[in-house]
């Protein structure tokens, strides 16, 4: 294996940036997750609308209420959506007042992918704890839960 060196300005600089170690953690995870659950068909990003569907009380979620609980933007969610629609996972339905406004169901087929998508990421889960310590995995997601939730993160001015 080749190790890669930069400039001593460029490694100093990219090592002090919040944003460009987290970027680099989260494709990393991105890529560990993914590869654990290819054989389910889904990627980490559909499994965590799945999951957020789940968990969700009735009514099902607006595109507008489920972007923000998983802090994502709606144009992005959407993207996400469109395969899960397309292989009948997920309803768009009309909203009963609006009929602009579209709820998010999760289907019987969905329930079904996510059962199978939970066995397979439970196994990258504990094999994520047993690289990095229960404690420390543990420590790290309440650390990124807590940046997730900091809403003063959404300007730079305050």
């Amino acid at each position: 294996m080749v190790k890669q060196t930069f400039p001593a300005t460029a490694s100093s600089t990219c090592s002090l940036c919040n944003a460009t170690a987290f970027r680099k953690a989260s494709r990393r995870l991105t890529q560990f997750y993914d590869e654990a659950l290819a054989s389910s068909g889904l990627r980490s990003t559909q499994l965590a609308v799945l999951a957020a569907l789940e968990q969700w009380q009735a009514p099902a979620p607006s595109l507008a209420e489920l972007a923000q609980s998983l802090v994502m933007d709606r144009s992005s969610l959407g993207h996400t959506l469109r395969p899960l629609e397309r292989d009948g996972l997920i309803l768009l339905q009309e909203g009963d007042e609006d009929r602009r406004q579209r709820h998010i169901v999760l289907t019987v087929p969905g329930k079904a992918k996510l059962r199978q998508a939970k066995q397979l990421w439970l196994a990258a889960q504990e094999r994520f704890d047993a690289i990095f310590g229960k404690a420390e995995a543990a420590h790290l997601r309440t650390t990124l839960l807590a940046i997730a939730n900091e809403e003063r993160l959404g300007q730079l001015d305050e």
